[in-house]
């Protein structure tokens, strides 16, 4: 009888410690898992969602997020759309816990200069806001006129004003790395959705 006792414990002993093992599988792999995942899965995971953006200078802008990039992401507020470098923000809130991959290598391609492209190609008229290093971003309203591989070509036109050569008061060359972000027209601040 002592024996049984004893195999029972010693069973019970041996089950404990593959739970144990079983559980710190689980606990490792799902660490491998989180570290793979990049801020773009998040926001992939997140799309459709109010969420909440803090920029480099401080600025809040607050939307429905619309699309993902794999450099940049667009965000609703109102009827203004901005995009916004995943470069000029601080920090995000709302975006939940889903994380998805890229649904193909085209979308994970995309990069900030082919949404700029884009832009350049449609003519509309645009708020881009450069990161300054007092913290103030600085604003400029025009066209792109276009888009190379780490710049963009913005004439500079008075608001309402079209495109056109006497209409330009200036063509300034921006590097992607100075942009802070940009806006549909009509949106004179970087307040957003307010701080």
């Amino acid at each position: 009888m002592r024996w049984d006792s004893l195999f029972r414990d010693l069973e019970g002993q041996l089950a404990n410690t593959r739970a144990l093992e079983v559980e710190s599988e689980i606990t490792e792999r799902a660490r491998v898992e989180s570290a793979g995942i990049e801020v773009a899965d998040r926001l992939r995971g997140a799309r459709g969602a109010e969420i909440r953006i803090v920029l480099i200078g401080g600025q809040t802008i607050r939307g429905r997020l619309n699309h993902v990039g794999s450099q940049w992401l667009i965000l609703a507020e109102g009827a203004r759309q901005w995009l916004l470098p995943y470069s000029s923000v601080l920090s995000y809130q709302g975006l939940g816990r889903v994380a998805l991959k890229p649904e193909s290598q085209i979308q994970q391609s995309l990069g900030i200069a082919s949404a700029l492209r884009a832009l350049a190609q449609d003519r509309t008229e645009v708020v881009v806001h450069l990161k300054a290093s007092a913290g103030e971003g600085f604003g400029l309203q025009g066209v792109m006129d276009k888009v190379g591989r780490d710049f963009f070509d913005l004439a500079v036109v008075l608001h309402g004003e079209v495109r056109r050569a006497g209409n330009v008061t200036a063509v300034m060359t921006i590097p992607f790395s100075s942009l802070a972000a940009l806006c549909s027209a009509g949106n004179q601040d970087l307040k957003g959705g307010g701080n």
